[in-house]
């Protein structure tokens, strides 16, 4: 492996004698011990299913995500021979557990009233935030995050290119308007121009072409372009991710009876009967009958079987050849059957339960309380923000970065904190 990819953007000369760990495993230590990770432990993966014990949180689903993505990596290793390009264990689980920590409090209502309030500041986008954590702001070095090798951060980047870039046609509101329209302000995904130094390091060893090529984009839609292009770790993590969340997310909602089996069966059999595929025409019938068991081991049985069967049919494809770069040349995905079925089960849980009119009420009072802690502390940042954050606001402020400090500090919050911030703040009481 090219050893610049195993650079850190600053030489730290740590006292640990006889510390035999690989640059990867040193990676995913530090990972586990930020405090940014711990916090995912404080957000529910779905708003408003967290009434049970048992439920998933962002952290629990992080777990789920490593799991299924050294399950995909063995695979992908045992399929492909003779390919010598994979990411390790460790690099591969260090982007698993981390990917979720740029997530804002209130989930995708919290990612769109931040994107809302840095629409002339930048933007804002879970992803953007990620690397900005573990590249920037977990204090595990002066300035420079938890101080990554360089192929750890191309992982984390699913979007290789910077939102200003991405968001062509900011959408227009009046302040006169209390509230917005959350699909308006859903944001480009990408990274953010106050992070372009980061992104120039973590690119550096590739080629000119290689780099152009890594941020071509394509328009989506009125307001916002996506990039083509990501690595093979991060696409190995991406769909660990989708994965998890189709599957995982879908037991959960079965277990706390959010879904029902008269839901399932009215909106997911038809779609996947629909699918042309002999697996799902042998085994769904069986797989219905396990997922709605009254019996939970038969539920699990179900979901660990949905889970291999993703996993063992995942193979590499060509990204395009083009690449001069090994690990930008390949990608990973699954076959038309299983990516269907996959794909059902995502909008499955996303039509049903996510954007069910009761969960949309929750988000939308997330949104809403996340936009007026922002003017509240935008109002006055000096005066209001924790004195560590003040100093730093401060010295961004000579970079006019100063929205972005506020920006950070709001992301970086739990829901519960959030909720007592705001009561602080608004309390008459």
């Amino acid at each position: 492996m090219n050893l610049d990819w195993q650079k850190r953007i600053i030489d730290q000369q740590k006292n640990r004698p006889n510390d035999n760990r690989s640059p990867w495993q040193v990676d995913r230590s530090r990972i586990i011990h930020a405090a940014a990770f711990r916090r995912l432990q404080a957000k529910t993966q779905i708003m408003g299913i967290g009434l049970n014990d048992f439920y998933r949180t962002r952290l629990t689903h992080s777990l789920e995500v490593a799991q299924i993505g050294s399950g995909l990596l063995r695979h992908l290793k045992n399929q492909h021979t003779d390919f010598h390009h994979f990411p390790t264990t460790s690099l591969l689980e260090t982007l698993c557990l981390a990917h979720d920590i740029g997530h804002p409090p209130f989930g995708h209502g919290g990612e769109i009233a931040l994107n809302y309030m840095m629409r002339d500041h930048g933007g804002f986008e879970g992803n953007a935030q990620t690397l900005r954590i573990v590249a920037k702001l977990e204090p595990y070095s002066n300035g420079h995050g938890m101080n990554l090798t360089r192929r750890t951060l191309l992982g984390f980047i699913k979007y290789p290119a910077l939102i200003d870039d991405l968001w062509h046609t900011i959408p227009s509101h009046s302040t006169s308007q209390r509230f917005i329209k959350a699909d308006d302000w859903r944001p480009a995904k990408g990274l953010y121009s106050d992070d372009k130094e980061i992104l120039h390091w973590i690119k550096a060893p590739l080629s000119v072409h290689d780099q152009t090529l890594l941020a071509s984009h394509k328009k989506v839609d009125n307001y916002r372009s996506k990039t083509n292009y990501k690595s093979l770790d991060a696409a190995i993590m991406e769909l660990a991710d989708d994965i998890a969340y189709a599957v995982h997310d879908l037991e959960d909602a079965i277990a706390t009876h959010t879904l029902t089996l008269t839901d399932w069966q009215n909106h997911a059999v038809p779609a996947l009967t629909a699918i042309d595929s002999p697996w799902l025409k042998s085994n769904l019938a069986s797989i219905t009958q396990r997922l709605f068991s009254p019996f939970d081991y038969e539920r699990k049985d179900a979901i660990g079987e949905l889970v291999n069967t993703f996993i063992i049919h995942a193979h590499l494809t060509e990204q395009n050849s083009v690449f001069e770069c090994p690990i930008l040349q390949v990608g990973v995905e699954l076959p038309d059957q299983y990516a269907g079925a996959l794909q059902v089960l995502k909008q499955f849980v996303f039509n049903q339960l996510i954007r069910e009119p009761h969960m949309q009420q929750i988000e939308f009072k997330g949104q809403n309380l996340l936009i007026e802690l922002f003017n509240a502390f935008a109002s006055d940042p000096l005066r209001l923000l924790p004195i560590t954050t003040q100093h730093i606001y401060l010295q961004a402020s000579k970079q006019n970065q100063g929205m972005r400090v506020i920006c950070d500090y709001l992301s970086g919050m739990s829901d519960e904190y959030a909720y007592k911030t705001y009561e602080r703040l608004f309390s008459p009481i």
